[in-house]
This record gives C-alpha cells, sequence and structure tokens, in this order.
C-alpha cells in the first residue's frame, strides 16, 4: 500500500499549513482551522489555517499589483511559464494524483488522469500564448482599416469544487495566465491540502521566473470567501464550478455589479440505447460513466434510456455488471469504486434511495452504506440501479451518488424529449450503430445539452474540446476551442490613415 505520508511530505504538506498562498509566500491565515479528512479511511490528514477578510484584502491587493507588471509580459512569455509548470506537474503526478484520491476517495487511476488533464491544459496554453488572435475587417470608409483585439481582463477569481479539486482550477488559471490575468483561488474547503499542494509545485517556477508575487494566489477558507469574490468589483470574472444552487447566488450577487461570470454547475446526463447498440461498447460506458468517481462527476451518467425491445437484456447485463463492482479503497488499483466524500453525501445517497421508492421506482440492486474492516470511515456505499420515470422530482434532481436511473422508450423522438426534459443540460450520449439516429441526436432538434457522444459515455472529455452545458449547468465554457476568449476583453479598433474625416453610414457634418 501506498505510503501517504511520504507522499504528503514531498508534496511540502504538513499536519498545520498555512492557508494562504501569494504565489511567492505563504501566509498563516487569520481564521478557523479546517480539518481536512479522507473518506478513505477516515483519518485526519491535516489542518490549514482559514483565510478571513483581512487576508482577503491582502491577497487581492497583491494580486491587483501584480496584473499592472504580469499583462506587461508579452504572451509568449507567459506561456513559457506556465510551459514549466505543466513540466513540475509532470515531475508530481504520482503523489499529487495519489493526494487527490486519498484527500477526495477518486480512485488513483482517475487522480492520475487528474492531474494528466492538468498537464495536457498547460500544453495548450502555451500553443495558444502564440494564437490569441483578432480579426481584420474591411471598412466601409475610404482609407480606414478596422481590426479587433483581445486584452486581458484583470483579476480572475476561481471558485473550484471537491470532485476535481485541482484540474478544474487548472482549466481556468492556465488560459487566464497566458491571456494575461492574475489568477485568485478558492478551493473547496473539503479539499484543501491538494490546492495547496499545486501551489507549493509552481512556486518553484514563480521564484525562478521573477514572477511578480500575486499572480497566482490561493485562499483556503467557506463559502464566506466565494461571496466577497463574487461581490467584488475587482474582480473582473468569477468562475464558479459546482451546484446549480451555488451557481445561482454567484450569479445573481456577480451580475448586480454586472461583472463577468463563467459557471459550470449541476448536470443530469442520460444515456440513449437504441437497438442497434453494440453493448459490449456500451454497457462499460454506462456502467464507467455511472460509478466513476463514486458517481460524483457533474458529467455522471444518471439516466439510461432504452428502446423496450432491448430493455430487459441491457437491464439483465447491467445488473451483471455491478455484480462484479468491487468497493474499497481508492488507492488499490483493483477496486472500482471508492467512498462517498463524506457523511453528508452518504445521507443524500440513503434519502434518494428511499424517495425513489416513495415515488413508485423500483431498486433492482442492493443499496447499503458498508460498515466493518475496510470501511471505517462511513462513507462507502453500494453503487444500485433503479427504473424509474423520468418525471419523479427525485430523478429531476442531480444526485452526487453512483445511483443509476433506467427509463424505457418506444422510439427515437421519445427518447430524445425525455434526454432533455430536465433543468440541467451538461453532457449527454447515444449508442448507435444507425447514421441516422447518430445525425439526429446530433441535430439542431436533438440532445439540448453542451456535450453529445456517440458510442462514448458522458462521463470524460478531453480538453481540446469546450467544457460546458446549458439551462441550469449554467451557460460556461472552459478548457479548449475558443474558451480562452472568456477571460479576455475584445476591442475593436478603426484607424483613419486619410486626409480627410468621412463618417459612418455616410454622414455629413461639416463646420468651418
Amino acid at each position: 500500500m501506498i505510503e501517504i505520508d511520504k507522499v504528503l511530505k514531498r508534496l511540502g504538506v504538513q499536519a498545520n499549513n498555512s492557508g494562504v498562498s501569494t504565489g511567492l509566500k505563504c501566509i498563516e491565515g487569520s481564521g478557523d482551522i479546517l480539518e481536512s479528512f479522507s473518506p478513505v479511511d477516515g483519518r485526519k490528514i491535516a489542518g490549514v489555517s482559514s483565510a478571513d477578510g483581512d487576508d482577503y484584502e491582502l491577497v487581492i491587493k497583491k494580486a491587483q499589483d501584480a496584473f499592472g507588471k504580469w499583462k506587461l509580459i508579452p504572451s509568449p512569455a507567459r506561456g513559457e511559464i506556465v510551459r514549466q509548470m505543466g513540466e513540475q506537474f509532470r515531475l508530481y503526478k504520482q503523489d499529487l494524483g495519489t493526494l487527490v484520491s486519498y484527500e477526495m476517495g477518486k480512485s488513483l487511476q482517475e487522480g492520475l488522469g487528474e492531474v494528466q488533464e492538468m498537464i495536457d491544459i498547460c500544453d495548450f496554453a502555451v500553443g495558444l500564448s502564440r494564437q490569441l488572435y483578432g480579426l481584420t475587417m474591411h471598412s466601409e470608409r475610404v482609407n480606414h482599416r478596422m481590426y479587433e483585439q483581445w486584452h486581458p481582463l484583470g483579476v480572475v477569481g476561481i471558485i473550484s469544487a471537491f470532485n476535481f479539486p485541482v484540474a478544474v482550477w487548472s482549466w481556468n488559471a492556465m488560459l487566464a495566465l497566458v491571456c494575461g490575468n492574475v489568477c485568485v483561488w478558492k478551493p473547496s474547503e473539503k479539499t484543501p491540502l491538494a490546492a495547496l499542494a499545486c501551489q507549493n509545485i509552481i512556486r518553484k517556477v514563480l521564484e525562478q521566473s521573477e514572477v511578480p508575487e500575486g499572480v497566482s494566489s490561493v485562499m483556503i477558507g467557506g463559502k464566506d470567501l466565494g461571496e466577497l469574490l463574487a461581490g467584488d468589483t475587482r474582480i473582473a470574472l468569477v468562475s464558479a464550478t459546482g451546484s446549480t444552487r451555488m451557481g445561482k447566488s454567484v450569479a445573481e450577487t456577480v451580475g448586480r455589479r454586472l461583472g463577468r461570470s463563467l459557471l459550470e454547475l449541476g448536470g443530469n446526463n442520460a444515456v440513449i440505447v437504441t437497438p442497434s447498440a453494440d453493448l459490449k461498447i456500451a454497457i462499460p460506458g454506462i456502467v464507467f460513466g455511472a460509478v466513476g468517481t463514486a458517481g460524483q462527476r457533474c458529467t455522471s451518467t444518471r439516466r439510461v434510456i432504452i428502446h423496450t425491445d432491448i430493455f430487459e437484456e441491457v437491464k439483465g447485463k447491467l445488473i451483471g455488471a455491478y455484480r462484479q463492482l468491487r468497493i474499497g479503497n481508492p488507492l488499490d488499483e483493483n477496486v472500482h469504486v471508492g467512498p462517498l466524500i463524506d457523511k453528508a453525501a452518504v445521507k443524500s445517497y440513503e434519502d434518494a434511495t428511499k424517495r425513489i421508492q416513495e415515488a413508485g421506482g423500483t431498486l433492482l440492486t442492493e443499496y447499503a452504506v458498508l460498515s466493518g474492516p475496510g470501511f471505517e470511515s462511513g462513507c462507502y456505499v453500494v453503487p444500485c440501479i433503479a427504473v424509474v420515470e423520468n418525471h419523479f422530482p427525485i430523478v429531476q434532481q442531480e444526485t452526487f451518488a453512483p445511483i443509476l436511473y433506467l427509463i424505457p422508450y418506444t422510439d427515437l423522438e421519445e427518447a430524445i424529449a425525455l434526454q432533455n426534459a430536465v433543468p440541467q443540460g451538461l453532457s449527454s450520449a447515444i449508442f448507435t450503430l444507425n447514421v441516422r439516429e447518430s445525425e439526429a441526436f446530433l441535430s439542431q432538434v436533438g440532445s439540448d445539452c453542451g456535450i453529445a457522444n456517440v458510442n462514448i459515455g458522458t462521463s470524460g472529455a478531453e480538453i481540446g474540446g469546450a467544457f460546458g452545458g446549458e439551462k441550469e449547468t449554467g451557460g460556461g465554457r472552459e478548457s479548449g476551442s475558443d474558451s480562452w476568449k472568456a477571460y479576455m476583453r475584445r476591442q475593436t479598433s478603426t484607424i483613419n490613415y486619410g486626409e480627410s474625416l468621412p463618417l459612418a453610414q455616410g454622414i455629413k457634418f461639416e463646420i468651418e
């Protein structure tokens, strides 16, 4: 078994940690001590001094000062610093992935995969640093040239969730940094140590590159820090990942001051299985999407909409697959399902199973909270499957737990309508070998989600594409494609290189 104490030491995580970092300096927070407990074994990992209002002011002022210097560094030079950060993440991939797994509870392979996403987004950002393109336009006026350019926004606030304690920060931070912004990160109070470890890893790069203090800052604390970021006019953009309830609060507060927000919120993702589906790939895709990270991904598969002709067959195969699942310590590579993040999540799981039955649904597999040797933390549950109707209130909600709903359909139009008939709109998928069905699913009358996949599941995304969803998922886009534009302001410029002053639309305005 992995010696977690040695991992923590290599990452610079101690029994007591300063909860504020301005990149070059660590500062002991003046707020309460937050204790991080591992859901793997219930052990207290370490304590962190949280930030209070005075600490917040210090960090924001440092960030403002740093922005004045950082934005003047050419973008390719900023990209070179991000490239070096990526190299550091490569060096610490095993240790950081292990900490992510131990502190959050996801499998070791998923923890390592999360760090690989950080490395990948660094690589993406390096290339982006030379591709912050604007357009040129033909002017309607003689001897005029029009073009657009993109400028950094300023201080970007990043609020991240426990389920991806490091990757989502990097999606935002690496793009924001090459665009010329500075970043202030408020990670989940449930996973503070992974955030501090990231700051420890990049500190050497910041020091050697003589980066201004405050370019990348971290503040550990509760929702009060998030509220300060949302309401602060000095924060040009607030990127928030979490529940829909949290996102609505952030959007309201930021909108009240006419600020910018980038929201990545809840998902209620469905997989449609048609009669032509290749079940050899559909079943593993569904099962991983449903039980990976113990169902605590925003892209987790929550609903499977199955044609009535194959409903019993698919149901039987899924039940058989669930019987093979191994639940236990996520640091053991033979384990499929680790713990939920905490006992509050376990209660949500228990409440959901009760509400399914009260609504008239049928639970097909065992559901239980596990105890005894190996399950001492009280955070381990058995993934379960239920037959439900899509309109059940519990089905309309996002439950962050490994509960999979099966819903029958008779034709594709009905299946797409069922998939879209939830408040959320993040990820979706269809398993079919029929090109007409796949094209209908991807058309303007098909999936209403930000992500639509064919013959792969809902869970997991490559950094090259824009990540995000519609409706109550928030509408934000992170990571690849042209998501970088969210971190910059567009400016249209017109240059008159002639000897007269023609006005637009042919307007005449003459004075002597």
